[in-house]
């Protein structure tokens, strides 16, 4: 049977299977406003995404991005799913940006 266990306070649950103790196999996490599927209550709800980028030297990739919305099938990594999430919602979450630094 699976259990809900709320994090930090913030709204976050995660649904697990613990084994003695131990959590095996897949965690479930989702994101919630007392009950509202919207992330992102308040921090610049005047623009229509808010996606914020960061500049790194030493990375792999040109481009990498990684979901806020909690939504993703590739989470960490982003994959588009807030586009839907935020018509669904009228929420304004995007993706965190990271970028290589140009040489």
């Amino acid at each position: 049977m699976a259990t809900v266990v709320n994090m930090s306070g913030f709204g976050f649950s995660c649904l697990s299977q613990p084994v003695r103790g131990v959590r095996r196999g897949p965690v479930i996490v989702r994101a919630e406003a007392e009950g509202v599927s919207i992330i992102n209550p308040s921090i610049r709800k005047s623009e229509e995404k808010v996606v914020d980028s960061v500049v790194i030297a030493e990375l792999f990739k040109p481009l990498t991005a990684y979901c806020r919305c909690w939504r993703s099938g590739t989470f960490p990594l982003c994959d588009g799913s807030h586009v839907k999430h935020n018509k669904a919602t009228g929420d304004n979450v995007g993706p965190l940006l990271l970028k290589k630094q140009k040489e």
